[in-house]
């Protein structure tokens, strides 16, 4: 009798694929949150593959904050289009100018904290009873704490310690008017899966994450980009250096590793020898012990 097997990578598209699967079986009007980062991009491409030849049945829910690379914005724009998605676009600055939430002040002011409100918006005003992100248990401690379904009440709250089972990959997606879950079929993956995967489907990545030259200046131990929204201190000095990033998020908090990695064979190299996490260089995360469950509690990805 012949035996089937799997290899690793397949292993996790597969279960990757039986997740998303789950989602629009289970719920109403589920959305991907896109934010143009490898590991959403990778999502997308994992719900094309689930539902192909049909289109991909979600539409994407991008959160902007007005402080987002060029790079990200314009690569959003093309992926979406060439999937033929809707698009739900929550603007962080709108809720500024309306007078929801409040722009942080200060040299280390950012616009991260301001999202939690903007996507908690978004989802209640399209009536989003499920939002699938790419977040990986590899990625910071607190999310190592998730389910595949993560249950948030009807205030978008997460509650690491009311989470439902998950035995035998049975998922629970009932809630109460009001709430909602956050899905996240990839997180099994590490840093080095998401990239192999990226190299051996031949995944279209933002060219940040690539080595190129760009002004930088070092603050908190990691190369800041320079840009319009960044305020110097005195004894910060503009520098060029050749760099590239492990993780995108708005452009005044992710910080960038001197690399020469250039293509995606390197890129995997250059990952297998580190021993840092890919969010060690983002500046959110240092502002405490528990920043990011911090804003997950409160509704953040």
């Amino acid at each position: 009798m012949s035996r089937y097997y799997l290899s690793y990578m397949d292993e996790l598209e597969s279960e990757a694929i039986f997740v998303l699967r789950e989602v629009w079986a289970q719920f109403q009007n589920p959305v991907i949150l896109f934010s143009g980062g490898k590991d959403s991009i990778l999502v997308a491409h994992l719900a094309k593959k689930a539902f192909y030849p049909s289109k991909i049945p979600f539409s994407f829910l991008h959160i902007d904050t007005g402080h987002n690379f060029p790079e990200t914005i314009k690569f959003r724009n093309e992926i979406i289009k060439g999937f033929g998605a809707d698009l739900i676009v929550g603007s962080v600055q709108e809720a500024i100018d309306d007078g929801r939430v409040a722009e942080e002040k200060g040299k280390r002011a950012t616009r991260n904290t301001l999202q939690i409100n903007t996507l908690l918006d978004a989802i209640e005003l399209n009536n989003i009873d499920c939002a699938i992100g790419g977040g990986r248990r590899d990625e910071e401690k607190s999310r190592a704490k998730e389910r595949f379904f993560s249950h948030r009440d009807d205030f978008g709250q997460w509650d690491p310690k009311n989470q439902r089972p998950e035995l035998w990959n049975i998922f629970n997606g009932k809630c109460f008017e009001g709430e909602h879950f956050r899905v996240f079929p990839i997180s099994n993956w590490t840093e080095m899966d998401v990239w192999n995967y990226i190299k051996r489907e031949n995944i279209s990545i933002p060219s940040l994450y690539f080595a190129h030259e760009r002004e930088v200046i070092w603050r908190q131990n990691s190369w800041i980009p320079n840009s319009e929204f960044l305020t110097l201190d005195e004894n910060e000095e503009v520098v060029t250096k050749k760099i590239r990033f492990r993780t995108l998020g708005d452009i005044t908090i992710t910080g960038g590793i001197e690399s020469d990695a250039d293509t995606l064979e390197k890129i995997v190299d250059e990952v297998s020898t580190m021993r840092q996490t890919e969010r060690g260089n983002r500046s959110d995360d240092k502002r405490s012990e528990s920043a990011m469950e911090d804003r997950k509690r409160q509704g953040y990805f």
